[in-house]
This record gives C-alpha cells, structure tokens and sequence, in this order.
C-alpha cells in the first residue's frame, strides 16, 4: 500500500490517517479540526463558558481550572472562591474597628473616637471642647459622648441642658371636648379657645408636655393624637381648625376612647410620664359613664371635668378625680369658662399618682399647690357674684 502519511506527503496538522494512496487528517484529544480538514483548533471551555468556575477560569485543551481574584482563596470543590477576612481571621492591627476587604484591611474607631496618623490606633475625642454643647453651667466628656451638670442645689432642666431651681411636671394631656348640638356654633368657638387658653399654660414639646385631642358627640373623633405636634402654636392653630360636629352626647363613649386609644404608645403616649384627661361639657351623657369613668382612674389617668350650663354635677364627680374640688369645674354661662382656664394647671403630685405613674419632682407638686389655691381663690370670688358654682357631693 502507498502510505502517503508516512511518506509525509500530506498536509495534516497533528495527526496523518493513511489509506491507500490516500490520507485523512484528524487532532490530538482538546482539539477540532477546522473546516479546511487539515489544521486544528483548540476545544477553550472557558471561553465558550463550559465551565463552574466562580471567578477565573484557566483554559488548556480540552479543558480548564478554577482561581480566584486576589483576596480570595479557592474553596475545596475547586470552584467557589471566599473572601480572605483579616478581621475575622484576627490578622489586623486595629484597636477598636477592623473593616475588612478582600485580602486587606481598613481601620476605624468607634464614636467619640479619632483615627491617629498610624492609621491603627484611636484618640478619645473631648467632645465637651469639639462640639456645641449648649450646656448652661459645666460639659462632662465621656467615651463617645457628654452630659450636662447644675450647680449644687439646681436642677437639670427637661433639654438637658439649661439649669434651673424648679422643672414644671411634664403629662401627657387629652382633652375630649363636647361637639354636642346644645353646645352651639358660638360657643363651641369659645370651647376652642378655652382649649388654647390651657395650652398656653403648658410647656408643649416633643419631651415635655404633649397635647392629644378628641370631640364627641354622638360618635367619638379623634381631631390630634398626643404624637401629632410638638409646638403649641402647631396645636393651637389645629385647634381652631376643628370643625363642630353638633350631634349627640356619648360622653361614656368618648371616656372609654380615651382609655382604649388616645392614651396607647401608638398614639404617642409615653411610659412613666403622667397621664391627664380633661373633660368638657355641657349637658347629661346619652349613654351610661359610671364602667369608663372609673377605668380611667384606674388606668391611671388623673381626669378633671370642666361643666358648663345644663350639664349634670353628679355625672361630673364621677369624672373627676379625688379631691373633687381640685378636679371638678362648673360655670353657669361658657362666656367665663375662660376664668376657669386662666387658673387650670395641670400637674399631678407623686400622692395623686395611680397604678405605676410616679412623678418625684417636688416643684411640680409646689406648681400644683400653687395652682390650687389660686383656683380656689378665683372660685370664691366667682361665687359671690352668681357666676361660678361647685357643688359638693353628699356623702
């Protein structure tokens, strides 16, 4: 047989066939033959992305090998990679943050900390000499942080930082308000302005005293939660924006709102801050209040009620809180129930506390005192002239 491939007399890249007189070409194993049946390619599985490899992928005939980016290590299936974490591998020389990257690392420091110029190790910062601390009489530095000192016998102010020698009580105040049909357009205007007249004797701030208000007649309207504002001119003018609903008088359903929802955290009432609710109106509750009453007592609330006109003295005792000449209001005429809110301060005393409500600032219970005698005092005088009466209960 003439064999012409061991003749060399063919054009075959890798591997000659022979037959006789004749040849064919072939390749060795990772290659193909190309089109013209006589040079060879390379199979590259990388590039025709026949492969696992997470990150790099090696390409020799016929097949290929997995690596990784640097930083990175080569897992034990030979083709995931994971990150190299100094950090977590402990190989890092910072003192306080280790932030990794692949391979290496960064440091930081933790608040009220600086990073020194080795880039290693942190410097507390006096945050009382760096920052505006607006503290009124001493800054005290600490890691990350500061407070605020008075002279001896000052106290701290609500802010934390102004200094002072009383702190007003700061509550939680809901005022529910009759939006009844005898109430009348005009004078519900003056039951707004009576409510403004109460604010402007608090001291309103998202850590002070926050305002809730509800109006009710024959259903029960929340017009701001205790959340909604943090400045007495915002509630204020909230105030005068609330339209009358001018329908019945559901004043047990309006008491139980209270308890169930104007006072919840959602709304914005606060733990171990005291609770007030304030009840206005002016005629006898369509529906029974004797159940929702006393659960507001006992829920902790300390509740005033404020009745004007034909509303119904016994109805009111049982509102307010004891004793009942702190805590209970009547005026004959709504056009002097602004008598009543130049005098009504609401503080609550650490012995008028209930369930675990407990205020120990002695100044709030000064201010109540204080508040107190004024009222009886206005009280007296409005007596003598037919205008303002209280009604003592029988026992």
């Amino acid at each position: 047989m003439i064999d012409l491939c061991a003749e060399g007399k063919h054009d075959c890249e890798q591997i000659c066939i022979a037959s006789p007189g004749a040849f064919t070409c072939n390749c060795n194993a990772g290659f193909t033959l190309n089109d013209d049946k006589k040079t060879c390619a390379v199979i590259d599985l990388c590039a025709e992305e026949k492969h696992d490899c997470e990150q790099i992928c090696i390409t020799s005939p016929g097949t290929f090998t997995c690596d990784c980016n640097t930083g990175y290590t080569l897992n034990d299936d030979k083709m995931t990679c994971t990150m190299i974490d100094l950090c977590a591998e402990g190989k890092h020389d910072c003192e306080q943050i280790c932030i990794a990257s692949p391979g290496a690392f960064t440091c930081d420091c933790n608040t009220g900390f600086k990073l020194n110029n080795d880039k290693n190790t942190c410097t507390n910062l006096d945050l009382c000499n760096t920052v505006e601390h607006g503290c009124e009489h001493q800054c005290i530095s600490t890691p990350g942080s500061y407070y605020c000192i008075c002279p001896e016998g000052q106290l701290l102010a609500e802010d934390g930082k102004g200094c002072g020698t009383c702190r007003s009580a700061n509550i939680d105040l809901v005022l529910l308000i009759d939006g009844s049909k005898s109430v009348r357009p005009q004078n519900f205007e003056l039951v707004k302005q009576f409510v403004n007249q109460v604010v402007d004797s608090l001291d309103v701030s998202a850590h002070g005293t926050r305002v809730g208000l509800v109006q009710y007649s024959s259903r029960v309207r929340t017009e701001f939660a205790l959340k909604m504002y943090q400045k007495a001119d915002d509630i204020k003018k909230a105030v005068m924006n609330v339209e009358y609903m001018e329908k019945g008088t559901m004043t047990g359903l309006a008491l139980k709102h209270m308890v169930e929802n104007s006072f919840s955290e959602a709304e914005g009432a606060r733990k171990n801050i005291p609770r007030v609710g304030l009840v206005f109106t002016d005629g006898r509750s369509q529906d029974d209040i004797t159940e929702w009453a006393k659960k507001a007592k006992e829920a902790g609330i300390t509740m005033y009620a404020v009745g004007v006109g034909k509303a119904v003295e016994d109805e009111l005792h049982e509102i307010a809180s004891e004793p009942l000449d702190k805590h209970f209001f009547y005026t004959t005429d709504f056009t002097f129930i602004n008598q009543i809110a130049e005098n009504l301060k609401l503080n609550v005393c650490a012995e008028e506390s209930q369930g675990e409500i407990e205020v120990k600032d002695p100044c709030a219970c000064e201010s109540l005192v204080e508040f107190q005698q004024a009222t009886m005092s206005t009280l007296e005088q409005l007596k003598t002239k037919h205008i303002l009466l209280y009604i003592a209960p029988v026992h």
